[in-house]
């Protein structure tokens, strides 16, 4: 495994760390100084029509607390929308009918892409209307219950290491800094998310390797070239690196707990130029990433 610069995935680490301390609903928000004020009391009227019209807001859910959900933007800012009972929910199927529980334990997911509508309430923004892609849910719900964000729904598999999960969770809250130690890539054909026979020895003894590193967590982050559409690249990417998550599970019996949730990066944070057929090439990756904490690390 090669060694890879801390800079090339430092963009990835805010999303992937949003790890719970205490749960589900320990989506962790950012604190308010780093995201846009809001000085929202109480609960939202039961009907919105008669408030004012607010911004627009793209962008991921990075985290969740009660009624509030913090977005970041495609700018790379972040934005707080406080819930209403009156906020519509509604996928690409159309209205979801979700209940109260429901809707925060199902629907609104750490990196699920939504495209907010919201009005001025309290000094804050409060969505009207909420709306997702039902493939992007079907992601967001697969990574939910592949890796740390249900901690307390791993069931018998969590069971059996309590010890070590309980660990590592109580640790997880005070760590905002990692060492990457180390990082693999594998590579893909053309339009392809099919990993390669030699890549499965790759990724297995990755996986060996960092299970002998105390406390490492694994950082998957997919890419493509620049051949296709942002669109197509972008669900590539995101497959890419499903798929290589999914081996490492199932087939390098790496811990769900131990992996932080994959990310998609479509053609950016190019390995090579995109001029030529070996450029493109090594730029049909993903990388695997192994993170041990700075605090646990010794530095």
């Amino acid at each position: 495994m090669s060694v890879m610069s801390r800079g090339s995935v430092a963009l990835f680490l805010f999303a992937a760390l949003s790890v719970p301390a205490t749960g589900l609903v320990a989506q962790e928000l950012e604190p308010a100084g780093n995201a846009s004020e809001t000085t929202v009391f109480g609960a939202p009227p039961a009907d919105l029509s008669g408030l004012g019209e607010g911004p627009d807001i793209e962008g991921i859910i990075s985290g969740r607390r009660d009624d509030k959900l913090q977005i970041i933007k495609e700018d790379g800012g972040r934005e707080i929308i406080t819930l209403a009972e009156a906020t519509q929910i509604k996928s690409s199927g159309g209205f979801l009918g979700l209940d109260r529980k429901q809707l925060a334990d199902d629907a609104l997911l750490n990196g699920l892409p939504v495209d907010i509508k919201t009005v001025l309430w309290g000094g804050g923004l409060v969505a009207s209307e909420i709306k997702f892609k039902d493939k992007d849910l079907k992601t967001a719900a697969m990574i939910r219950n592949g890796t740390a964000q249900r901690f307390e729904e791993q069931g018998a598999a969590i069971d059996k290491n309590a010890a070590a999960a309980e660990a590592l969770r109580g640790r997880m809250g005070d760590i905002d800094q990692y060492n990457i130690k180390s990082t693999t890539n594998v590579y893909f054909d053309s339009g392809k998310a099919v990993i390669s026979q030699n890549d499965k020895i790759k990724l297995c003894g990755a996986a060996r390797e960092a299970d002998m590193m105390d406390n490492a967590l694994l950082l998957v982050v997919g890419y493509t070239d620049s051949t296709g559409s942002p669109e197509v690249n972008q669900r590539l990417s995101e497959k890419r690196a499903g798929t290589v998550v999914n081996y490492l599970q199932q087939a390098c019996g790496w811990k769900p707990w131990r992996m932080l949730s994959p990310t998609g990066m479509a053609e950016s944070d190019p390995a090579a130029d995109n001029y030529t057929e070996a450029g493109k090439a090594q730029n049909r990756r993903v990388s695997v990433n192994v993170l041990v904490s700075k605090a646990l690390d010794g530095f």
